[in-house]
């Protein structure tokens, strides 16, 4: 199995933000244009050679993997019909393997990937989550999949990170930068990660915002973190700690615009900001 050929999508959360409208449909599944927004994240893995996805999702959420199975009656309708367009969209994903596990208990981040730990192969792993877009000419897990060749491959982490302003390092995590990397432009070496500190204690101001790259052994650490949390939550940040004396961490500074779907305003500006790209892109 090739060394990037897998990604974790955890999506169990129940999108308190959005009620009403997540009582019966997951937030995942709000469109921006034509597609839900899982099915961007999808793309985004697809994009880069991943087709080996696995969702992490809660109960009542199960219309997701639904949307990517296979529709044989509609199929053939559609090529009764001669919509040959719409037939090649539906079957865009039928050499992609999907799987899907259960998170039963809201346990953070960490806990979340941990529930796909009996399903991973593959040496290094994606990690998606479904706030974060990003819209430019490279994605997200492109950009870090640069990096991560471009620092040499092989068992290290690298999480895409973007310049905030210091008042909000308080809603991210943040890392703690040790050098450039001296080859690979908006790369950096980590030496330290802070979840959510206060502004006049911030490393720096690069949150890590929604994509990662993780080698294997980090589903090792991530059970031993449980006890460092008060809250009982096993967080990725907290394994990714651990791991620094072992691994290489980087951030890489993704270009392009991040848009955070985890809010009704943000959502809402993604959907404005998707519409004014794809103007742009058919002008």
């Amino acid at each position: 199995m090739e060394s990037l050929s897998q990604a974790i999508l955890p999506i169990a959360g129940l999108g308190t933000r959005f009620l009403p409208w997540t009582k019966a449909v997951p937030k995942e599944m709000l469109p921006i244009g034509t597609q839900p927004i899982i099915a961007l994240l999808v793309d985004e893995c697809i994009e880069v050679g991943i087709r080996d996805i696995c969702f992490v999702i809660s109960k009542g959420k199960e219309v997701i993997p639904q949307y990517f199975d296979r529709d044989i009656a509609l199929e053939e309708e559609l090529a009764r019909r001669g919509k040959s367009h719409l037939l090649t969209e539906l079957q865009r994903y039928d050499a992609t393997r999907f799987h899907v596990v259960y998170q039963e208990q809201q346990l953070g981040d960490g806990h979340a990937i941990l529930q796909a730990e009996q399903w991973v192969e593959s040496d290094e792993l994606a990690v998606l989550f479904g706030d974060d877009l990003f819209i430019g000419a490279e994605s997200g897990l492109k950009q870090l999949r640069k990096g991560h060749e471009g620092a040499g491959g092989g068992a290290m982490a690298v999480i895409a990170v973007e310049n905030i302003p210091r008042e909000l390092t308080a809603k991210y995590g943040v890392i703690d930068v040790a050098s450039e990397h001296p080859s690979v432009p908006r790369l950096k070496k980590v030496k330290g990660l802070v979840e959510k500190p206060k502004p006049e204690a911030a490393p720096s101001t690069l949150g890590i915002v929604g994509r990662y790259l993780i080698p294997r052994s980090t589903f090792a650490a991530l059970p031993k973190v449980k006890s460092s949390t008060k809250d009982g939550e096993i967080r990725l940040i907290d394994a990714l700690i651990m791991q620094l004396k072992d691994i290489d961490i980087y951030g890489y500074e993704c270009e392009g615009k991040r848009l955070d779907t985890g809010t009704p305003e943000g959502y809402r500006n993604a959907l404005i900001a998707c519409g004014e790209q794809a103007f742009h892109e058919q002008g």
